[in-house]
């Protein structure tokens, strides 16, 4: 786990500048290689082979030369074959072993990996630089082209050292970021930087991306067909192989541990396989939250005899989201990056890598969301579409909140305007891309006319808004179950783009390594093989896990409901937030008519009150957009910035 970064060209200095903004990623050791044709950096955390692992890192002859992030679960296998191949291994590291199989296959060995990784390759034979990323995106890669020079980095605060890169928002990426949160491709918010997308490799010949590879598929893992004979029995297996795996380590591991059934999982397998207590690291917010969850990650603690840590986020810790921008580089808005930073600073005091349970909702259709979609696809068989509008809306006019609440996450606390957005859905629920961005959105489109500057207005228009965008995802499924469709959008685009981005930056803020079980590459292939109602079962989602797992899971955890992971945003804004929002409003020029207009957001401030929920997630979108703004266009120091809110604006 580390942070790596190069340039096709040679210029040592810069290279150690791009390398030090990376230090957060890599706290144990660091390394520069420079030639005629390309300059490479990488920090280092050391996890495996403490003492042999520095990098880059060659073959036998020199010639091919390689900086790595991330960690190759099968290196072991991988070596000893490479071995009988004739190749010569002088440390224990698994980056030698990527040396060595480029070497023996090319390109084509990053197919044989299992594991998360950013790969950059020098290839002085050929005077090629390969950059290869895993396969669902766990690792970042960005990269940019200037004239006839590309740089590549793991974080993008690394690339802009070099001033050749401008610093200029992307309109449409943008128009993404208020729609969605996220920017769900591979551009950024930076208009001439990218991603590498996952699981791809890029082979660059004198600056310039020669030829591109996809070395693995989602639409070919989800074109295969489904079959009655997967079983829990069989799924436990991968799992248990994919947990174990994962405990490959020369340092102390953790799990953060949330109470649900995904991480509850994990610390019930990894109990089995390790003797010694598990440090286990949860989040508790004010007890007089009711969505304080920390009691149920306490159940699991004590059922395995953990070494438990809790972590109380106070409403200050909002004081730390110009901190949490900073290290994203490109924004999500969502204010779980700010327990995540903190949880994640509390874990490396103890250990250097923990498990979580990201990915377990995408393979196995936990998310709210789908259970709303797949029950809205049964009441539109039940009615015609006039019908259907007119009971919808004698219904939404009478049905109580506690109804009203399990048919549409947290409905009766976004207030009027939650059953006007769950009268909407129903009203349009035949029509399955537009029903998706709603309930995805935090803006209607009416909302995003009235909020965005002419400029952001044409670009989405231009663009014809997202419902074309999203539509060949539902058109082209075939046969397949409109779960699975749901559970291949997210794939593609929600859990590279946003999950793992933010769980990766908050992470390697300290420099604190995650791991993720439940995406392991077979695991989520053998998922798609598994039927919906195995998955989603009426409105028991992760089914098969409940079944699968029924002897490990306490009674209490296995019979939860999904519960999303969200703050107490409105007693965060109301205690620490309120008096800086007027100086944040008046000292952006985001919000005085560049991108989105003022007089829109003096409204929502306004009705702040009488909907937090609904008007506290459109606000921070905002503030989000105008923090990164300030602190990545604006400011003259990106390496340095000012942090403080207070004086940022």
């Amino acid at each position: 786990m580390c942070g790596i970064c190069g340039i096709t060209w040679d210029d040592p200095d810069l290279i150690k500048r791009m390398s030090i903004v990376l230090g957060h990623r890599g706290t144990d050791d660091d390394g520069i290689y420079t030639s005629s044709g390309v300059s490479l950096g990488h920090r280092r955390l050391s996890i495996i082979d403490l003492e042999g692992g520095h990098q880059p890192i060659t073959n036998e002859d020199g010639d091919v030369v390689v900086c790595a992030n991330g960690e190759i679960y099968n290196h072991q296998r991988l070596r000893a074959q490479l071995e009988k191949q004739g190749h010569s291994f002088s440390t224990d590291s698994d980056t030698e072993v990527i040396a060595h199989g480029y070497e023996e296959d090319g390109p084509a060995f990053f197919g044989k990996l299992n594991g998360m990784f950013a790969v950059a390759v020098w290839d002085e034979g050929t005077g090629s630089l390969v950059l290869a990323r895993d396969r669902l995106g766990i690792k970042p890669l960005y990269y940019t082209r200037v004239g006839d020079k590309l740089l590549f980095a793991s974080e993008i605060k690394a690339l802009l050292q070099y001033e050749g890169v401008p610093r200029r928002p992307d309109m449409q990426a943008l128009a993404h970021f208020m729609t969605f949160r996220y920017t769900p491709s591979a551009q950024t918010m930076f208009d001439t930087i990218h991603e590498v997308p996952p699981g791809h490799v890029f082979v660059v010949r004198n600056g310039r991306i020669a030829k591109t590879i996809r070395y693995w598929e989602l639409d070919e893992v989800f074109s295969g067909t489904t079959s009655s004979a997967t079983s829990p029995k069989e799924m436990r297996g991968i799992l248990t192989e994919a947990v174990r795996l994962r405990l490959m380590s020369d340092v102390p591991l953790g799990v953060f541990l949330s109470g649900g059934i995904d991480s509850s999982i994990i610390v019930g397998l990894m109990s089995e396989m390790i003797d010694e207590p598990i440090s286990t690291f949860s989040v508790a917010f004010d007890a007089e939250e009711p969505i304080n969850e920390a009691r149920f990650a306490q159940l699991v603690a004590d059922r395995f005899g953990t070494n438990h840590h809790v972590l109380t986020v106070e409403p200050n810790s909002i004081d730390l989201l110009p901190t949490t921008i900073w290290h994203l580089d490109n924004p999500v808005s969502d204010p779980t990056i700010i327990p995540e930073y903190l949880i994640s600073e509390l874990g490396r005091k103890h250990v250097k890598t923990v498990l979580t349970g990201e990915g377990a909702d995408e393979i196995f259709g936990g998310y709210m969301q789908y259970k709303v979609m797949c029950l809205g696809e049964r009441y539109s068989r039940l009615l015609p579409p006039r019908l259907r509008r007119l009971v919808a809306r004698t219904a939404l006019a009478s049905i109580p909140d506690a109804l009203l609440d399990r048919l549409f996450p947290y409905a009766t606390a976004l207030g009027t305007k939650g059953r006007e957005r769950a009268l909407s859905y129903l009203e349009n629920i035949e029509d399955r891309a537009r029903t998706f961005v709603t309930l995805r959105s935090f803006f209607s489109e009416d909302e995003k006319a009235e909020l965005y500057s002419p400029e952001l207005h044409d670009t989405e228009v231009r663009q014809q808004g997202y419902i074309p965008e999203m539509e060949p995802f539902f058109s082209n499924g075939g046969t397949r179950s409109l779960l699975d469709r749901l559970i291949l959008i997210d794939l593609e685009r929600r859990l590279p783009h946003f999950i793992l981005h933010k769980t990766d930056k908050m992470m390697m803020a300290h420099a604190l390594e995650g791991r993720f079980p439940f995406l392991d590459h077979r695991l989520v292939e053998y998922s798609f093989k598994i039927p919906s109602d195995m998955k989603l079962r009426g409105t028991t989602e992760k089914y098969i896990l409940r079944q699968a797992f029924s002897d490990i899971l306490p009674p209490e955890i296995r019979k939860r409901r999904k519960h999303p992971f969200i703050v107490p945003m409105k007693s965060w804004i109301d205690e620490n937030l309120k008096g800086l929002i007027p100086s944040i409003i008046e000292g952006s020029p985001i919000c005085r008519g560049t991108f989105l207009r003022k007089r829109t957001i003096d409204r929502i401030v306004r009705d702040f009150d009488s909907s937090p929920l609904y008007y506290g997630r459109q606000l921070w979108s905002i503030l989000t957009l105008a923090i990164w703004h300030r602190i990545y266009i604006e400011s003259d120091d990106i390496t340095r910035p000012q942090l403080d809110l207070e004086r940022l604006f």
